[in-house]
């Protein structure tokens, strides 16, 4: 199902099929506005999310002011990665693009025991809603926690807007 790109709406851009499940697993959420948000393809990589995005998105998102891009990537232990992802972003467009994901792989994130990586997604989007940290404050999560924080003021009104 497609977003209206003419009202406020979240293209989510996963790096691989594990981030793109955890993505789809947000979705499952029963307060959810399901027809704001959109899942794309996988990217194969990091540095493809960020291609495709600076290819395929840059354009669009000029002409759509009202959409807000979220790239779902692996951090491989990298705590310097987020701010090589950025330095890929252009900066009139900064405020819009979120960068979030795991600190090494979301395989860490089913092996810790949370579960499946639906189920992990499907609390990632309560505590999105709640405004809790229940898995968002997770050692492997909690690196997001400034995104994250720019992430909630700018989509929860989009996606949960009764919350």
């Amino acid at each position: 199902m497609s977003v209206n790109r003419h009202q406020p709406h979240v293209l989510v851009l996963p790096e691989d099929d594990a981030n793109r499940q955890l993505a789809n697993g947000f979705r499952l959420d029963q307060y959810l506005l399901n027809w704001r948000i959109q899942v794309l393809e996988e990217a194969g990589g990091w540095i493809k999310v960020l291609d495709r995005f600076n290819r395929d998105q840059i354009v669009a998102m000029n002409r759509y002011p009202a959409r807000l891009m979220v790239l779902l990537i692996d951090f491989d232990g990298d705590k310097s990665r987020l701010d090589k992802a950025k330095a890929g972003i252009p900066n009139d467009l900064a405020e819009r693009v979120f960068l979030l994901g795991a600190l090494t792989k979301p395989e860490a994130l089913r092996r810790a025991g949370l579960g499946s990586y639906e189920e992990i997604g499907l609390a990632m989007a309560e505590d999105c809603r709640e405004g809790t940290e229940t898995v968002w404050g997770h050692d492997l999560l909690r690196h997001n926690a400034a995104e994250l924080e720019r992430l909630n003021r700018s989509v929860r009104p989009i996606l949960f807007p009764s919350h």
